[in-house]
């Protein structure tokens, strides 16, 4: 379902009881574009249990590459740019 953000305000319990309840994804829309969702809460915890997989998968081949001499040890913050760097990736490729 799509609803412009004025509908959205003027009926936000309703929408937010379709999402809960119906769960049903709500797209908010602003001039004719989407910019937010209202989600079930179970599509978020799906959604944050596959980003912590593949945050755990991109470990576990880092500490492989540690251990085998392809990589050496990095400053915790360059690790976390990286992981923000493919978060995104995979964000833009999503939508």
């Amino acid at each position: 379902m799509d609803i412009g953000t004025v509908e959205a305000r003027r009926n936000f319990a309703e929408i937010i009881n379709r999402a809960a309840y119906g769960k049903e994804r709500i797209a908010l829309k602003r001039r004719g574009k989407v910019v937010a969702y209202v989600v079930p809460e179970e599509d978020v915890r799906t959604i944050e249990a596959i980003e912590d997989r593949i945050d755990a998968e991109t470990a576990r081949r880092a500490l492989k590459d540690l251990r085998s001499g392809k990589e050496t040890t990095r400053p915790f913050a360059e690790v976390e740019a990286d992981i923000e760097r493919e978060r995104k990736k995979r964000a833009r490729k999503a939508s």
